[in-house]
């Protein structure tokens, strides 16, 4: 644990306002489902600080008990070490030690878990023995057709990492960074034939449990295809 005695009065008080202001804020449990690109990894830092959550990431969760060295962290590697996935109830326990901390204390967003049926059952079996259960969760909803123009027209300027559209967002010279002249590239992940793999493995795993939430009344469906302060927007109805 940080000594206090170090950390600055400037960090304290902002720390402190945060937490005051969070004071009034209401639990909520949310998951966050959609295809790649359909705008989760941008409103996500909204939701979090809007609502005062914690964010929860499964692989960056895995990689950090592995390295802490935690108990479920020894199981996991000893898991990944033999070739094998790591077991739902084991990614289960890993987020169930994460909501024992403070910056989990008025509620959390998941990204990218739960992907199965089962992973989602395992989900709730946990948060019920807390007396919790998810709130919300929020849907993505866009066309394949949408997201493809919209993943396969990006490129990248490695070095700066600023990025272009080649609809939205266009170099002043094709395939050229604006500032430096230097040229574009694509990310491996943004041609077609990948897009196309990722959305099928999506549609077949995921839209499963969509289904089983809808079931439950949790789901919203947000138009994830407009701009993104109109999906914020919408967020922000759905949550208050």
């Amino acid at each position: 644990m940080a000594n206090l005695e170090d950390v600055t009065s400037v960090d304290l008080m902002t720390e402190l306002l945060r937490r005051m202001k969070c004071s009034s804020k209401p639990d909520k449990r949310l998951i966050l489902v959609g295809p790649p690109g359909s705008g989760k990894g941008t409103q996500s830092p909204m939701i979090k600080d809007e609502y005062c959550l914690c964010h929860l990431a499964t692989g960056d969760m895995l990689r950090a008990a592995v390295a802490d060295k935690t108990p479920l962290g020894v199981q996991a590697k000893e898991a990944m070490e033999k070739g094998e996935l790591v077991s739902d109830d084991l990614v289960v326990g890993i987020i169930d030690d994460a909501l024992k901390k403070p910056s989990c204390h008025k509620g959390f967003i998941l990204d990218g878990f739960p992907r199965t049926v089962v992973q989602a059952q395992k989900l709730d079996e946990m948060l019920e023995k807390r007396g919790t259960k998810i709130d919300k969760v929020l849907n993505f909803a866009i066309d394949d057709a949408i997201l493809e123009e919209r993943i396969t027209g990006r490129w990248i300027h490695p070095s700066s990492g600023r990025s272009y559209h080649t609809k939205f967002a266009p170099p002043k010279v094709p395939g050229v960074d604006d500032v430096t002249g230097e040229p574009l590239i694509q990310r491996k992940d943004d041609t077609a034939a990948v897009l196309k793999s990722r959305l099928e493995a999506f549609h077949k795993q995921t839209e499963p449990v969509i289904e089983y939430y809808n079931k439950m009344g949790v789901i919203a469906n947000l138009p994830a295809e407009k701009a993104p302060q109109e999906v914020t927007a919408e967020v922000k109805k759905v949550l208050s």
